[in-house]
């Protein structure tokens, strides 16, 4: 905790500166190699929240947004919703350099569901079955918003309006995030009793286990018959859970509130264009420049007026930032309590996410704004370019519940966004179809 006020504060006083699938569109395996092994003392709050990752980060959802289409602005790993539990920190400080990788989450997940007996296995699995519905309200709910920011960047707009309610954003944000406080809450209580349970043969065999180094994991196959056993959301949500629960133990209060500086604003396709060739392709390491190199790139070649549009943002937003910062800081120590078996208090959880989604719905409302405004300043050949930047021809036929692609389903007319209505009652808690929340359990692995 020390260390994280100490960050808030430094931050404070600084200076704030300016599908349609071709096989031949998807990278090999080894299209991307294992990173050499490096210090990883660059990865930290303070890093995060800098003017140049910032800014690095929010250029390279531009380069996705404006190239992009409404079926990558809804990719989203399940791993940024109720991230207060310190995987995100886990994986970028790992030593070993396989936190990109694709089987860094499974192996830490094999490992937990391995050691836990089968009492504890049960109250984790009961938690994914009862959460994954949670999972599915919140991939829809992003729809309507995603939906106006994109009417908004196309020009699109209802009668009357000029532009996106920017306070109808921040309400969205809010009432969405009931559900991040949902998610989060009830699994803080139910792995905080798991841990407290632990046998010391557990504590052991988790203690050989390094937090920082995915080569102390012993290599344990993924449980088969559990996950067979499972539908893909269930399932989804359990190795979520399981891997969770070890970055939280493992971790400290500095790792649970540690964000990667594209943990704002996950509305714009950023994580398709980053993560898409990750897709299906079993070891590929997802790479940890694209986003800083795409992002100064895409500013090269917008001109003066308006580069300025996507570097100002950084000014606007410092005051957002530092005050989310400080609210997972909230968040964090009060979910903590759960391992040392303290009562959570749960309307203090749910009045912190709240505040920490309206939060998010101001910087993404002033992220889509500015990313409009460039948009419509666009010559024929910056396009070309940023076409080409871009780099990734395919585009999804549907849409994403996070990581699944389903088709387009129906969505609330979203003209309140824009100040033309009153914003609804449900807003941010619509029912999803059934037709997005239709899933298959887990088929057998082909041998």
């Amino acid at each position: 905790m020390i260390l994280v006020t100490a960050v808030l504060t430094a931050v404070s006083t600084s200076a704030i500166a300016a599908a349609s699938y071709k096989q031949a569109n998807r990278p090999s395996s080894n299209a991307a190699v294992k990173p050499a092994a490096k210090d990883n003392k660059g990865y930290s709050l303070e890093q995060a929240m800098s003017d140049n990752a910032q800014l690095s980060t929010i250029a390279f959802n531009g380069l996705a947004f404006i190239t992009g289409s409404s079926g990558a602005d809804s990719f989203m790993p399940p791993g940024k919703v109720a991230d207060f539990f310190g995987f995100q920190y886990m994986r970028d400080v790992d030593t070993a350099q396989y936190g990109h990788n694709t089987t860094f989450l499974t192996r830490v997940a094999s490992n937990v569901l391995f050691i836990l007996n089968s009492e504890q296995r049960a109250k984790l699995i009961a938690l994914a079955k009862v959460q994954a519905p949670l999972y599915d309200s919140f991939a829809y709910n992003r729809l309507p918003l995603m939906d106006a920011f994109r009417r908004n960047l196309e020009g699109k707009l209802p009668s009357g309006a000029t532009g996106l309610d920017q306070e109808a954003v921040a309400a969205y944000t809010a009432s969405l995030y009931t559900t991040d406080a949902e998610l989060s809450y009830h699994r803080a209580v139910v792995t905080g009793e798991i841990i407290q349970s632990f046998t010391e043969k557990q504590k052991a065999y988790l203690g050989k286990m390094d937090f920082n180094n995915y080569l102390t994991w012993p290599d344990v196959p993924e449980n088969e018959e559990l996950k067979r056993g499972l539908k893909n959301s269930e399932y989804v949500a359990l190795m979520t859970y399981a891997s969770e629960l070890f970055s939280w133990y493992k971790g400290s209060l500095d790792a649970d509130v540690y964000f990667c500086p594209e943990r704002h604003g996950t509305y714009f396709g950023g994580f398709y264009l980053k993560d898409y060739p990750a897709m299906d392709n079993p070891g590929y390491f997802i790479s940890t420049n694209l986003t800083g190199d795409s992002g100064q790139q895409f500013l090269q070649i917008l001109n003066g007026e308006q580069r300025a549009l996507i570097t100002g943002i950084v000014e606007l937003q410092h005051g957002w930032l530092q005050e989310a910062a400080q609210t997972r800081l909230e968040i964090a120590t009060e979910l903590r309590g759960a391992m040392q078996g303290k009562k959570v208090d749960k309307e203090r959880v749910f009045a912190l996410i709240h505040s920490y989604g309206e939060l998010d719905g101001r910087m993404s409302g002033l992220y889509a704004s500015r990313f409009a405004a460039v948009n419509r300043t666009l010559t024929a050949e910056q396009r070309a370019a940023l076409v080409k930047l871009r780099n990734l021809a395919v585009v999804p036929n549907g849409v994403y519940r996070f990581a699944t692609p389903v088709a387009t389903p129906p969505i609330p007319n979203s003209d309140f966004l824009f100040g033309q209505s009153e914003l609804l009652q449900q807003a941010g808690q619509f029912t999803p179809p059934a037709s997005f929340t239709l899933e298959a359990k887990q088929p057998e692995r082909q041998r």
